[in-house]
């Protein structure tokens, strides 16, 4: 069974480094990549919401056509992950076993955006800090934090000028939604993921802020075990 793991907003696959190291061996972590960061430092950035999702999908459509797969998304991850699900149905490859959903509402709930990227940049990164999760080395440097700032506006920019489009069949396999109670993105805790969902919805609180998943990675395999070990 293989995890494919995408990541947040100006997050890279080694927001999932740790992982393989918590959950049973039997799944194996395969973590995206994004443009323009970690082993993919200088490509360009992404144009669009849906050229990420069609990057996504040319990285993994020939990694699960011979293996059962399951999706695990956190944040703007989860949204990706719900569209490129819509994208490997049109063109009509296996489905995944399971999605999992951290991090975010749903997308068919309308929401004001927390930070956006007009924002002048001191604004843009106070309320970045503010979520928490950001590692002291990192949110104490000027010279780290110039460094990011491209990248998060730019995943910022294209999911602000995200669009959902609702669509006739509702997702196809069992979904698992986790999310952190201090999350200040999504203060309001719409979770209507399940509406979306005609397969069986788990729902998972975790007493945190948005980046949870960096304190509950032994509670978090345990949950992706039961789904995909069953």
């Amino acid at each position: 069974m293989r995890l494919f793991c995408v990541p947040y907003a100006g997050g890279s696959k080694g927001a999932y480094l740790k992982w393989s190291q918590y959950i049973n061996p039997a799944i194996e972590i395969d973590a995206v990549e994004f443009k323009g960061r970690g082993g993919r430092f200088g490509e360009p950035f992404y144009n669009s919401f849906g050229e990420a999702v069609e990057d996504i999908y040319s990285y993994i459509k020939n990694k699960i056509e011979n293996e059962e797969y399951a999706i695990y998304g956190h944040s703007m991850g989860a949204i990706l992950a719900y569209e490129l699900y819509y994208r490997i149905v049109a063109d009509g490859r296996r489905k995944p076993r399971h999605i999992f959903f951290s991090g975010r509402h749903s997308p068919n709930v309308r929401s004001y955006m927390y930070v956006s990227h007009k924002m002048p940049d001191a604004e843009f990164m106070d309320r970045i800090l503010a979520l928490g999760g950001i590692p002291d080395d990192v949110s104490q440097s000027k010279e780290v934090l110039k460094f990011f700032l491209p990248i998060l506006k730019n995943d910022i920019r294209i999911l602000e000028n995200y669009i959902y489009i609702g669509r006739n069949e509702k997702i196809q396999c069992n979904i698992s939604v986790l999310n952190g109670t201090e999350d200040r993105i999504d203060p309001c805790r719409k979770v209507t993921w399940s509406d979306l969902c005609d397969k069986e919805c788990k729902l998972y609180d975790f007493h945190g802020n948005h980046f949870f998943i960096s304190s509950y990675l032994e509670d978090i395999a345990k949950i992706i075990e039961s789904a995909l070990l069953k």
